[in-house]
């Protein structure tokens, strides 16, 4: 494993298999009576978010408490960010109390690679999101749900997605979600179509390693995973559609959509999920989505993560399962 976790283009195949063994390892603590591990024990972790969140936050947090790291938590509202202060000398700032991880979200792209390559911090940094550029956690733990339901748990295992059909549909042009899903996908071997109107893709799109189409219809009945894409309205500045309607009926995933689905295809969203336009509440409470799953594999797989940055070369099933060391 690399020293920082900055962009889903960074890891290899055998990273990225690495971490999902690991997240289900994680997975097995999560069913014990008792979820903690030993495994950060006296390490400090930062969470440094600069722009809101709650389920990547939460998260992060909860993955820290049960690898027993000890974790701050910094919002830019309320510091002294908020009176002027530079992103280095907040970084120094965390240098100075010792800290070991930095998980930080930031509105401007770049922004986690600049504090990884700074020599500002002596810390693993780990990115939750920069503007409209990567979110690696994010399709870590989309890739973790996808092997699980498609490949199957224990069959999963040093497995990858290889010939995997995988459909993301909506707000491309603004979603680091699909840009980091679509670099590991590719790794992990999956054939990936993004699904938008031509105004919500950005420009370089045809250089992603993907296919392109604007019609959904053709593209749901030979998709084994459909990644609903909630319209980032907070990033723009123009209308990119001509009404939320016209968006519903073209682009939006509902029950008659779904049934030309195969039927072991699942439905898939990040969140926060707008029901009615993206997504209908049908769709979004059937058996076949796994939105609420995906939030569940997210504190495994970010347990893995900072398990595997932070926690040396000890195999994690060595903390996992620390009864059968008696």
């Amino acid at each position: 494993m690399m020293r920082h976790l900055i962009s889903a283009a960074d890891l290899s195949r055998d990273d990225a298999v690495l971490i999902l063994d690991t997240a289900e390892e994680m997975a097995r603590v999560a069913d014990r009576p008792i979820k903690k591990l030993p495994a950060l024990r006296g390490r400090t972790v930062v969470n440094l978010f600069f722009e809101d969140s709650t389920r990547t936050r939460i998260s992060f947090e909860a993955a820290e408490k049960r690898l027993s790291a000890d974790v701050i938590n910094f919002a830019a509202k309320g510091s002294s960010v908020s009176k002027g202060e530079s992103l280095k000398d907040t970084a120094q700032t965390l240098e100075a109390m010792g800290v070991d991880a930095v998980v930080i979200r930031h509105g401007a792209s770049g922004a986690p690679y600049r504090l990884a390559t700074s020599g500002w911090i002596d810390a693993a940094v780990i990115n939750a999101g920069d503007g409209t550029h990567q979110h690696p956690t994010q399709a870590l733990l989309d890739a973790f749900t996808m092997r699980r339901r498609l490949v199957g748990r224990d069959a999963g295992l040093g497995k990858d997605l290889a010939g995997k059909r995988i459909t993301i549909v909506g707000d491309i042009l603004h979603g680091r979600v699909a840009r980091s899903n679509v670099d590991l996908l590719h790794t992990l071997g999956a054939e990936v179509t993004l699904v938008a109107p031509p105004t919500l893709l950005p420009v370089g799109v045809e250089t992603w390693p993907c296919e392109v189409s604007y019609d959904l219809d053709s593209t749901l009945p030979k998709s084994d995973a459909v990644m609903m894409l909630r319209v980032q309205r907070e990033r723009m500045n123009a209308a990119f559609f001509p009404t939320e309607r016209e968006y519903a009926r073209r682009y939006g995933l509902d029950g008659d959509r779904m049934a030309k689905m195969p039927e072991h295809a699942i439905v898939m969203h990040p969140g926060p999920m707008v029901r009615g336009m993206e997504i209908t509440a049908d769709v979004a409470d059937s058996d076949r989505c796994t939105a609420i799953e995906q939030v569940a594999n997210g504190v495994h797989t970010r347990m893995a993560v900072l398990y595997l940055l932070l926690g040396g070369n000890e195999p994690a099933v060595a903390h996992a399962r620390p009864e059968e060391s008696k």
